[in-house]
């Protein structure tokens, strides 16, 4: 692997809220959290808990630029933010973006996490290191040697995915959506011809049915997508906070059988866009 590959590494994968316990180590219990690569840029989508870790990487290797992507705003989300220690040591900036949630601008939302009486450490105390920045739905920016394409999901509350691309190859974030009857025809845009897929989800088709309108969506309707939009590579994501290791292996297994190359995120995985076809082909 090269370091201008364009890679993934997971460091949180739940949805809704943090499961700690013996039954989900191996896939973890941190909420979404991810870390995408090329050369020297690195791009953090999402900050649940999984932040955690990386903020403490990075304060290892010295004073640098992070930019996080929010998909949305709901707590699973962002409750890393308080914990991402660069932002309280002068030399770290730290840029936080987002989409339109339709409430109030990102700056006032990302103030409301660090206020009293639920966080000690005001906003205003973190002005030397933090900024924020609110993107268009569907927005095309560039970070650093990374493209990034947005596009509105289908969720409750309004969600942004990404498709991030560096030299000839590309990965696409697609969590906290929900499918239609139908191939959903704008992510069917957003992910065509992309190498990896990372797709909610949550729910086993059986699931579903109880949960529709939630925001959220199956394995079956991400490998549907995968091989409407010519993905070889299908990533479960935001597993359900009750979903054990052996019922999540039952779930990759049988997505896998559905679409070779399918798997489940699990916590330190990192997979690079290069060979994603190669995998989807083993």
């Amino acid at each position: 692997m090269s370091t201008h590959d364009l890679t993934v590494r997971f460091l949180g994968v739940r949805g809704s809220i943090a499961t700690p316990g013996a039954d989900k180590g191996a896939a973890g219990g941190n909420t979404a959290c991810l870390e995408v690569c090329a050369g020297d840029t690195r791009i953090i989508l999402d900050a649940g808990t999984g932040l955690r870790i990386l903020g403490d990487e990075r304060m290892a290797s010295g004073p640098r630029h992070s930019t996080i992507l929010l998909s949305h705003l709901h707590w699973d989300h962002v409750c890393g933010l308080p914990f991402f220690t660069p932002i309280y040591v002068p030399g770290h900036r730290v840029e936080i973006a987002s989409g339109p949630n339709g409430v109030m601008p990102l700056e006032d939302a990302i103030k409301n996490l660090f206020k009293a009486p639920f966080f000690p450490v005001d906003f205003a105390d973190l002005a030397g290191q933090v900024t924020t920045r609110e993107l268009k739905g569907n927005d095309k920016l560039t970070i650093g040697d990374i493209s990034i394409t947005m596009a509105k999901l289908n969720h409750p509350d309004p969600v942004y995915g990404f498709r991030l691309e560096h030299g000839g190859h590309s990965i696409v974030y697609a969590t906290d959506t929900e499918h239609f009857a139908c191939v959903d025809p704008t992510l069917k845009k957003l992910a065509a011809g992309a190498d990896i897929l990372i797709y909610d989800a949550q729910y086993t088709p059986d699931e579903y049915p109880s949960k529709v309108g939630w925001g959220h969506s199956t394995w079956q309707a991400g490998a549907e997508l995968a091989r409407a939009a010519g993905v070889p590579q299908l990533v479960l994501f935001h597993h359900d906070p009750n979903r054990t290791d052996a019922q999540l292996a039952a779930i990759e297994a049988e997505a896998a059988a559905n679409l070779p190359g399918t798997v489940a995120a699990r916590e330190g995985m990192v997979l690079c866009a290069r060979d994603a076809e190669r995998a989807a082909a083993a």
